[in-house]
């Protein structure tokens, strides 16, 4: 049963109440109302929908579990293989294919132990018609090098519509690894391009060159955790954490350079400037947009829906660090305004997906993690 909840104040903490009436909030837009739909979930980190307005949901020690529109959570899906869990990894993004209804197929990304350490790896499998397992289960992308690092993998996964899946890679952090986000060798902060199978488009940039990966779209990039196709252009928008200032959001172009860790608008955590010290240099791209203070980006999604007709063609993203999701006003490919929702709640936003009904669907990274639905307030 959907629960409804009140927000109440005590020694300057916000606490969650299930109650009769949903919170409402007011916004620049209009006010909207907030549902409790599911809690109890393990560090949820991606939700997506299935044709018949079911979330899946993945947990990141392991589990994936779908949750139907009244809340109502199953176990754990069958056939979902082991994950490293440990640090930011375990089991990360979750995608339904866009023709889930005639083929049933899921993909997903977890941290994938192995020779040498881990790294980010993709799978996809068959989902049984109960929903109970997932067959068929094959992985069909694993980062290379593998390396012994628990921090930035990455991992968000799009389809674009035209039979390729694009996968964010972080480049591991430590700073022994993150000199490879330039080298065209490794896998490590770079964005991918693959069909749908795993194999290599024919068109991708770097085919045929030598001593670079087939698979990588564009490179230069730190710990992209939010991605999605831009339904007015079909281009790929990402958005990745900066180091200490200078979250980024890009528009990742076939073979194009985004600079880390030679440029940044951040610093440091110590203090130090990264790289040339410099935030621009010939030869790499340029962020569209950056935050400093950082928010901690994680998930994205483009609002298409009616139920916000306010907010059509604007795009929303999951803030960590802000505890907030953040709401941007567009102009093509320049962001004209920025508004930050649900600071009242005080929760990690970790991912942010448009429902069937037109409503926005978020999760919250907690040990007690929750889905969140927000729709129009009723007058």
């Amino acid at each position: 049963m959907v629960m409804r909840f009140v927000v109440t104040l005590a020694l300057g903490v916000l606490i969650l109440t299930p109650d009769v009436e949903a919170a409402t909030f007011k916004t620049e837009k209009g006010d909207i109302s907030v549902d409790i739909i599911a809690d109890g979930l393990a560090r949820p980190w991606a939700i997506d929908f299935l044709p018949d307005k079911r979330m899946i949901v993945t947990e990141r020690g392991g589990r994936m579990r779908i949750v139907s529109p009244d809340g109502k959570k199953s176990a754990a899906i069958k056939g979902v293989p082991g994950v490293d869990v440990g640090g930011q990894g375990g089991l990360l993004d979750v995608a339904v294919h866009p023709d889930f209804a005639q083929n049933r197929l899921i993909y997903w990304s977890f941290s994938e132990a192995g020779k040498g350490g881990n790294s980010t790896a993709v799978a996809r499998g068959r989902l049984s018609a109960d929903g109970k397992a997932l067959d068929d289960v094959k992985v069909i992308f694993s980062q290379k090098p593998k390396v012994r690092s628990n921090l930035h993998f990455g991992s968000r996964l799009v389809f674009d519509g035209k039979g390729h899946l694009f996968v964010t890679l972080g480049e591991r952090s430590a700073e022994k690894f993150r000199s490879q986000a330039q080298e065209l060798d490794s896998h490590l902060g770079k964005v991918v391009r693959l069909m749908e199978d795993g194999s290599v488009p024919k068109d991708n940039p770097f085919v045929g060159k030598e001593d670079a990966l087939p698979e990588i779209w564009s490179y230069g990039h730190r710990n992209p955790q939010a991605a999605a196709i831009n339904p007015a252009t079909g281009a790929l928008w990402e958005i990745e954490h900066g180091p200490m200032g200078g979250d980024e959001i890009n528009l990742p172009e076939p073979g194009k350079n985004y600079g880390w860790p030679v440029v940044s608008y951040g610093v440091n955590y110590d203090g130090t400037p990264v790289g040339s010290g410099k935030s621009e240099a010939p030869g790499m791209e340029n962020p569209i947009y950056q935050w400093t203070p950082v928010i901690a980006p994680s998930g994205m999604a483009f609002y298409t829906g009616d139920s916000f007709p306010q907010w059509k063609g604007n795009l929303f993203v999951g803030g960590l660090r802000a505890e907030a999701l953040v709401r941007l006003e567009l102009d093509g490919a320049k962001v004209t305004h920025e508004e930050r929702l649900l600071k009242e709640l005080g929760m990690r936003i970790r991912d942010v997906a448009q429902g069937p009904d037109g409503a926005l669907y978020v999760v919250t990274d907690a040990s007690d993690g929750q889905i969140l639905r927000i729709s129009p307030a009723t007058p």
